[in-house]
């Protein structure tokens, strides 16, 4: 917000430079981005009188003009202006002045053989507009020639660009600005003078409808007649340009200026457009907007009203998005002779939502949006009325209060604050003697007191705050009281220590864990991914937003597989081939018993990745289930982690015959792995072999955090050679491989070292619902050579396992 220092000091009586106060107002957390002192941009400048014109006897388009400055003798100017004429009051820069805003200094010269000496500024010249058609006339009576122009043209200021804090509301007015000053300095508080009005006719009141309790809790409608629209005085003027405000008439520049002043906006409608809308007395009301309505706004937009559009009605037609803008037909023009002056509060969330389906943000809405202190709203619409009599010469003819049962009750919150959390959390400061000493109690009063605050001891160190109403939205807790007292205070005053008995970080075990997931599946090869967790709503067991941004994205993920799978489409058409990746990421569902949070594992690989495909002729080379599950198996390894491989068949994005449960100790559920079902491959028109694993953290944290994990035992290689034996056998066809493996590692001991399928054949000679499995079983031992003699007793007692637990019939 753009803060005048000549409006603030109507306000709080400042002693300090603008710097300084500039840093007090940043130190208290109000940044100032810029400060913008006006007084250099027209140093130099006077009024002048032109005391005769002629044309210049060598250009059409340039004239000579003596100008009495208030010197000796009147100045001759040569200006190319068409609107100079004799007997008018003008700024003219004299000679040696320097304009910054066109960055130049005014010298004598010869204009077409004509000496010039001076010049006749335009309010661009002197950097009040940015374009201007014409120099500058002033209209003000009892000037003197020679005088500075800066005061006539709001120029001897400094303005300060000042940023608050979202969750100051209060800090986008000079009332609220002025109030931080005012406790940031001790200065006196001087609030801008307003008087009741006297109603000529009560009984001529608007009626109002307000029949959403929440949307619009308060509105105050005020009829005036006998208006007179016009430009307003140059005072009022310069303070709106200063805040960066067009000024337009005086009856819209009433409502822009207690914006300003107040942060509470106002809006002014033509009495007469109203009436037009309806028979009989005037009805205005709050409603959100019906199906197919629009209304033409005064940026001469029309709009298509949404149904969280809030709107204001005149006999039910829209004629305003509440908050936000008003309407072209409606608005206050230079033949306007009564208005309707609004005044309301409107709920900061319906404010934003209405006018973000308008796409949409104003002065008005910002402040709504932030919230504006109901307790004050009747001040703010007295000011407004009392300038209109003033400026506009109006008449105050009648006033409506509405409000509904949550507009009847004013704000109000008290908190307890406790002496020892004060020092608990700011600790000493160090600038009440030669060592750190607490702050005294007296101040902390004193600080909260400057506020507005209202403060009364419960017993000793113990007070009890009643927060003023405009402070309401962000004074809620104790703590929020302490932080006032520091900011206040100054936080470059409190005593700079550090914790006792510091250690050196480190990464918690659940981070640890995850680093080490990821070095794992990246030294597999996978890239690693990310994805937002909002989606498309696909299943009931979704989490669905309240008020998503884009239908597209209104859902939270329920696992990460469809983002993978779209991840390796874009991945496709973008053509950059192949992708293997993996993501660790949360996943969001929600059943009877609640929404639940968990974390996930996820990665997709397949395809052929080569760049060439010579050694092929050309021809892609797919990647097997045994290559994507040997990577899999590659990443468990790396983690320490034993996984078996279950048939399953749940999910129906998977391949129903090439899909796998993981188990951990045979009792842990890891998660699944498995191709893509074909027609999900063609429907996305993947490659012929795709396949997606989903783990779940929790397992992982279980098998792998050291808390969970028995200690590593250390086991020497053996440096003598191993013993192989081949095994082969008819099984069944329903027999799983792992439980067979499972078997003869058992029955092997510690001599047998590993186990390996090396065929599966079914065809001729292989009898029916069975197939011929051939493994390889690796023997050593870790302090001798093997002989036969050793390895074939262990050897039979595997042969002897298989045929009593599964009834194989053995070929070797």
């Amino acid at each position: 917000m753009r803060i005048s220092l000549n409006w603030l000091n109507d306000l709080v009586s400042v002693d300090l430079s603008p710097e300084d106060l500039a840093d007090a107002l940043t130190m208290a957390g109000f940044e100032v981005e810029d400060i913008e002192d006006r007084r250099t941009w027209a140093d130099g400048v006077v009024v002048g009188r032109v005391l005769e014109r002629v044309s210049h006897p060598d250009a059409e388009k340039l004239s000579v003009c003596t100008v009495d400055i208030g010197a000796a003798e009147p100045s001759t100017i040569v200006c190319g202006a068409a609107n100079v004429r004799a007997d008018i009051y003008v700024a003219v820069a004299t000679v040696n002045t320097y304009l910054p805003k066109v960055d130049l200094t005014i010298k004598p010269r010869q204009l077409r053989g004509v000496p010039s000496a001076g010049m006749i500024c335009s309010l661009s010249e002197l950097g009040l507009e940015k374009d201007s058609e014409g120099i500058h006339m002033f209209d003000q009576a009892d000037l003197t020639v020679g005088q500075d122009v800066r005061p006539l043209l709001g120029l001897d200021d400094v303005i300060l660009d000042v940023t608050s804090t979202a969750n100051r509301a209060d800090a986008l007015s000079m009332v609220g600005l002025a109030r931080e000053v005012a406790a940031i300095t001790g200065a006196p508080l001087h609030l801008p003078p307003t008087q009741a009005p006297t109603f000529t006719n009560p009984k001529s009141a608007v009626t109002i409808d307000l029949p959403d309790e929440k949307a619009c809790p308060i509105y105050i409608g005020t009829v005036l007649e006998g208006i007179t629209i016009g430009p307003s005085p140059q005072w009022l003027q310069a303070r709106l340009q200063a805040a960066g405000t067009r000024p337009i008439n005086n009856v819209v520049d009433i409502t822009n200026y207690v914006l300003l002043e107040w942060g509470q906006p106002l809006h002014a409608f033509d009495r007469d457009q109203l009436a037009k809308l309806g028979k009989g007395d005037l009805t205005l009301g709050v409603r959100f907007a019906r199906p197919d309505e629009t209304l033409t706004t005064l940026d001469s937009q029309e709009r298509t009203l949404a149904p969280e559009t809030l709107v204001i009605t005149a006999h039910d037609a829209p004629v305003a998005l509440a908050g936000v803008m008003g309407g072209e037909d409606t608005e206050v023009s230079d033949v306007t002779q009564s208005v309707v002056l609004e005044a309301a509060y409107f709920d900061a969330a319906v404010i934003r939502k209405s006018a973000r389906s308008q796409g949409l943000r104003t002065e008005a809405s910002a402040r709504y949006e932030r919230g504006v202190n109901p307790a004050e709203l009747s001040l703010a619409c007295q000011r407004a009325l009392n300038l209109m009599v003033e400026l506009a010469g109006a008449t105050v003819i009648s006033q409506t209060t509405a409000t509904t049962a949550l507009g009847q009750a004013i704000p109000e919150r008290t908190l307890e604050l406790r002496l020892d959390r004060v020092h608990h959390l700011l600790g000493p400061v160090v600038n009440l003697g030669s060592d750190p000493a607490p702050l005294p109690g007296d101040t902390v009063v004193k600080l909260l007191e400057t506020l507005g605050c209202t403060v009364s001891a419960k017993a000793p160190g113990i007070w009890s705050v009643t927060v003023p109403p405009y402070r309401y939205r962000d004074l809620e807790r104790e703590v929020d009281l302490i932080e006032e007292v520091a900011r206040l205070y100054g936080y470059n005053h409190f005593a700079d220590t550090l914790p006792q008995g510091a250690v050196g970080g480190m990464l918690s075990p659940e981070a640890a864990l995850a680093r080490r997931v990821r070095e794992a599946f990246r030294g597999a090869g996978l890239t690693e991914l990310l994805h937002y967790s909002l989606t498309k709503p696909i299943s009931e067991r979704q989490v669905v937003l309240a008020n998503p941004l884009f239908p597209e994205y209104s859902a939270l993920r329920q696992d990460l597989v469809d983002g993978l799978i779209d991840a390796y489409e874009l991945n496709l058409n973008q053509g950059n081939g192949p992708l293997n990746g993996f993501e660790l990421g949360n996943i969001f569902w929600q059943d009877d018993q609640g929404i639940h949070e968990a974390k996930a594992v996820g990665g997709i690989l397949g395809g052929d990745g080569r760049s060439t495909q010579w050694v092929n002729s050309g021809q892609e080379q797919p990647l097997t289930w045994y290559e994507a599950k040997g990577i899999l198996d590659t990443v468990f390894q790396r983690l320490g982690l034993a996984v078996d491989y279950r048939a399953d068949s749940q999910d129906t994005r998977f391949h129903p015959g090439r899909t796998a449960s993981l188990w951990v100790r045979g009792r842990t559920e890891l998660g699944r792995f498995g191709q893509l079902h074909p027609q999900l491959r063609q429907h996305r028109e993947l490659p012929e072999e795709v396949y997606v694993f989903q783990l779940n953290w929790s397992a992982l944290e279980l098998c792998l955090l050291p808390s969970q994990q028995k200690a590593v035992k250390f086991a020497a290689y053996s440096p003598f050679p191993a013993s192989d034996r081949d095994l082969a056998f008819y099984a069944p066809l329903d027999l799983a491989v792992s439980a067979l493996e499972a078997t003869m590692r058992k029955a092997g001991g510690k001599l047998l070292e590993s186990v390996a399928l090396f065929d599966d054949y079914r065809g001729t000679s292989v009898p029916d619902g069975q197939r011929s499995l051939a493994f390889r079983l690796v023997y050593r031992s870790p302090d001798q050579t093997l002989t036969d003699e050793v390895v074939d007793p262990v050897h039979q007692k595997v042969r002897a396992a298989l045929e009593k637990q599964f009834k194989v019939t053995l070929r070797s």
